[in-house]
């Protein structure tokens, strides 16, 4: 409208210009929404200045959107999980309020570890996804990794004389989601590699771990005594330990399932 008065522009050589504009400045959010917001402005008599601040909210509010995909996508979960979907009342082992306030990533802000220890299908793994999600959306860098997985890889490195610049990526991350911990056994080297990772990131950034074992059964993946309590010492210390149970509440859905398939 301010570009037809000054500068003669008809309405459709004013929406080429805007268009055209917005892809030079990369302003593709404006691109795709200025008609709409435009034709909103007009009916709700907009000032220039409210009009000005709807398009520019509009681009950083999906700029934000964006990063934050790409920092989820970057975190290499193994699926979407996120804790308005979590069932509390099927796992009466873990508190809300608890979680609620790990959920802020406070934690993670301090570089302070967490521990989700309990049986399979406990909800462990999920709830280490949906915080390091969490973690994400709030701007932190997050990587998801199976214990296993990381420990063949630092062998790797090590192997083709790398190893320091494979534990300086995973120490760069704001937070680093270790998840399966506790079902294989880990020989001496590859125990004492996973320690170095852990060490490179003590009281400087955050470590995630979900475990099937308690820290009482940690001898069965690290078998040395003392290397086993450095590791444990190392991801608790200041830290929070959610114990999610020994109950399955996949199994009990199972057989919910099954008997309601029965019944029928």
């Amino acid at each position: 409208m301010n570009a037809k008065r000054n500068r003669g522009l008809t309405e459709e050589a004013a929406t080429i210009a805007i268009d055209q504009a917005c892809r030079m400045l990369r302003l593709p959010t404006i691109r795709g929404q200025f008609l709409d917001l435009a034709e909103a402005a007009s009916r709700e008599q907009m000032s220039y200045r409210g009009f000005l601040a709807e398009l520019l909210l509009s681009e950083c509010d999906d700029r934000a959107r964006r990063r934050s995909e790409r920092r989820i996508k970057a975190a290499g979960f193994p699926r979407e999980k996120s804790l308005r979907a979590f069932d509390y009342d099927a796992n009466p082992n873990i508190d809300a309020a608890t979680i609620n306030t790990l959920a802020t990533c406070e934690w993670v802000r301090k570089g302070h570890p967490l521990c989700l220890i309990g049986d399979s299908g406990t909800g462990k793994s999920h709830l280490l996804i949906a915080l390091g999600t969490e973690a994400a959306m709030k701007g932190y860098r997050v990587k998801y990794v199976l214990a296993t997985k990381l420990v063949n890889e630092l062998v790797e490195a090590a192997d083709e004389k790398v190893l320091a610049k494979t534990i300086a990526r995973y120490g760069r991350v704001d937070l680093l989601c270790i998840d399966e911990l506790g079902y294989m056994e880990l020989d001496r080297r590859g125990a004492e590699l996973l320690f170095q990772v852990l060490t490179e990131r003590e009281e400087k950034n955050s470590v995630a771990i979900a475990s099937n074992e308690s820290f009482g059964g940690w001898t069965k993946t690290f078998t040395d005594p003392r290397l086993c309590a450095a590791i444990v010492d190392r991801i608790t210390f200041g830290g929070n330990i959610i114990e999610t149970g020994t109950d399955s509440y996949r199994l009990a859905q199972t057989k919910a399932q099954a008997e309601r398939v029965n019944a029928g």
